[in-house]
């Protein structure tokens, strides 16, 4: 095999490890279902989804799961770490959204 195949096995190896937490699952399947990023480009006359529109705020995230906040926070470092998710601070607020390489990836990988 390849060097890039391997580095890709080791890659979803950790995608996979990640999501292999059912609490992580949720969230990371909560953030799909509700901010996938656009991917229409705006060259074409389309609008594409402002910064806010493609994300959750880490509070709507925990909503549902009976876990403590720091747990929360714990789960999506975690994502972030292995690249399923970006993180962003806007103020007060903690953003999360789906790096869609990522996402492309498992795409790829179950297609």
């Amino acid at each position: 095999m390849s060097n890039i195949r391997d580095k890709q096995i080791e890659e979803m190896a950790d995608f996979f490890k990640a999501l292999s937490n059912p609490n992580r699952l949720k969230m990371f399947l909560e953030l799909v279902a509700c901010c996938m990023p656009e991917c229409v480009p705006a060259a074409r006359g389309i609008e594409t989804k402002t910064e806010t529109e493609g994300c959750a705020c880490v509070g709507d995230l925990g909503k549902g799961l009976d876990i403590v906040p720091s747990t929360i926070s714990h789960h999506l470092k975690e994502l972030r770490r292995v690249g399923l998710i970006k993180i962003q601070r806007k103020g007060q607020k903690i953003e999360c959204r789906i790096n869609p390489e990522a996402l492309e990836l498992l795409q790829g990988y179950f297609a």
